[in-house]
């Protein structure tokens, strides 16, 4: 998604990084991605929950596409930083218009599982007609 950040931003989409580790881990997140969106913890999980985000299966942790996902951050000489709190727990993006309406929701079922940029773009874009 940062690589769309213009694009995002273009839209009027305000984005929020939600983890559920906790506040000092969500500190070294951001040092470690440069994310420039805010993020909060939500170590209740009480968002995740909310949008059907629960436990993923230990097949989609180590299969193919989490694999992809490991070797692009790899050679972008990055190291995936394994989660500190559960390896398990399902994350995902929620599309939320200015009027509140829920606009997409996607539960990723692993690290690698996540939607293109574009089919959040066309979300907000279908938003405004």
């Amino acid at each position: 998604m940062q690589q769309a950040e213009r694009e995002i931003e273009a839209l009027g989409i305000r984005v929020l990084v939600v983890t559920f580790e906790a506040r000092r881990s969500a500190r070294a997140y951001v040092e470690e991605t440069g994310v420039r969106w805010p993020v909060i913890s939500d170590e209740s999980r009480a968002l995740y929950e909310a949008y059907g985000m629960g436990r993923a299966r230990w097949r989609h942790l180590l299969g193919p596409s989490a694999l992809l996902a490991y070797v692009r951050e790899a050679a972008r000489r990055r190291v995936p930083r394994w989660p500190s709190a559960d390896p398990v727990q399902q994350g995902g993006d929620v599309l939320i218009d200015p009027a509140g309406i829920v606009r997409l929701v996607h539960v990723g079922a692993g690290p690698g599982h996540r939607p293109p940029v574009e089919r959040l773009l066309a979300a907000r874009r279908a938003a405004d007609r």
